[in-house]
C-alpha cells in the first residue's frame, strides 16, 4: 500500500477481519506512525526504505516460548543483510532484535503476537530496514546507501528479505532450536565483551553472557554475579 499509520496495525486488521493467511505481508512505501522496541517511534523517510510486517500462524509455538521467534525472525534479517554487505563483523544483531553496524542502528524488529490459552494464535513481525535514506534525526542511524555508497532498487530487496524470513522460520518450524541459538549468540552485539550497562538510572561495567530461553539478557557483572535482565530494566550505553 502507498501510505499507512503502521503495518503492524494494518495486519493486525487483517487477522481481526479474518483475512490474514500465514505468511500474509502488508508493506507500504510511506509509514507514517511506526513503532519500534520500549514504545520508540520509528523514523522512515517516504520511499526510501523498506517497511513490512509479516504474519504467521506458529501453531507449533508455546506462548512460553515466543522468543524462539525472535531469534528466527532476527537472524533472516542478519542473513539478508550480510548476502548485500558481506560477510562483515560490525554487522551484528543488538538485544533483542536491532540490525546493528558497528555502534549504529539500520534496522529493527517489534514482533506482536495473539495467544491462544498457552499457543500462540498469531504473530506479527513488523521490520524496518534503513536502504537509501541517508539522513536521519537521530546519530545512532545508519542505511545501506550510506555504508555502500550506492542506491538499492526496494522490491528486488524485500523479496529477498522474504525469501530469507520463510527459510529462517521453516528452521524454527522444523524445529531447529538449539541452531538458531547458537547462530544468535555468535552474531550478537557486544557478545562477550566488557561494556557499559544502563541499570534502574546508574551505569555499571557489565559483559554478554547468554541470553534465556524467555529472551532475556544474562550479564555478568563485576564480581563475577550474572544476573538476567528483561527490555525494560537494561540499557546499552552507546558512547562507552
Amino acid at each position: 500500500m502507498p501510505e499507512c499509520g503502521s503495518t503492524n496495525t494494518e495486519a493486525r486488521e487483517l487477522i481481526g477481519q479474518n483475512r490474514a493467511t500465514d505468511g500474509c505481508t502488508v508493506i507500504t512505501d510511506k509509514q507514517t506512525a511506526g513503532r519500534g522496541q520500549r514504545g520508540n517511534q520509528w523514523e522512515a523517510a517516504p520511499g526510501e526504505n523498506l517497511t513490512l510486517s509479516v504474519v504467521w500462524r506458529p501453531a507449533f509455538l508455546p506462548a512460553a516460548a515466543s522468543f524462539h521467534l525472535n531469534l528466527a525472525v532476527a537472524l533472516a534479517v542478519h542473513d539478508w543483510a550480510s548476502a548485500l554487505l558481506g560477510p562483515d563483523p560490525a554487522l551484528r544483531l543488538k538485544w533483542p532484535n536491532d540490525l546493528f553496524y558497528q555502534d549504529q542502528k539500520l534496522g529493527g524488529i517489534l514482533i506482536e503476537n495473539t495467544l491462544n490459552g498457552a499457543q500462540i494464535h498469531y504473530s506479527v513481525a513488523g521490520i524496518g530496514i534503513n536502504v537509501n535514506q541517508t539522513q536521519f534525526d537521530a546519530p545512532t542511524a545508519t542505511s545501506l546507501s550510506r555504508l555502500t555508497g550506492r542506491a538499492y532498487a526496494l522490491p528486488p530487496l524485500a523479496a529477498r528479505l522474504l525469501e530469507s524470513l520463510e527459510r529462517r522460520y521453516l528452521q524454527l518450524r522444523a524445529g531447529h532450536v538449539a541452531a538458531l541459538q547458537q547462530a544468535y549468540r555468535q552474531v550478537l552485539y557486544r557478545y562477550d565483551e566488557w561494556h557499559t550497562f544502563e541499570v534502574a538510572g546508574k551505569r555499571a561495567p557489565g559483559r554478554i553472557v547468554d541470553v534465556t530461553e524467555a529472551g532475556q539478557l544474562v550479564v555478568e557483572q563485576a564480581g563475577g554475579q550474572r544476573r538476567s535482565f528483561g527490555l525494560q530494566e537494561i540499557r546499552h550505553v552507546l558512547n562507552d
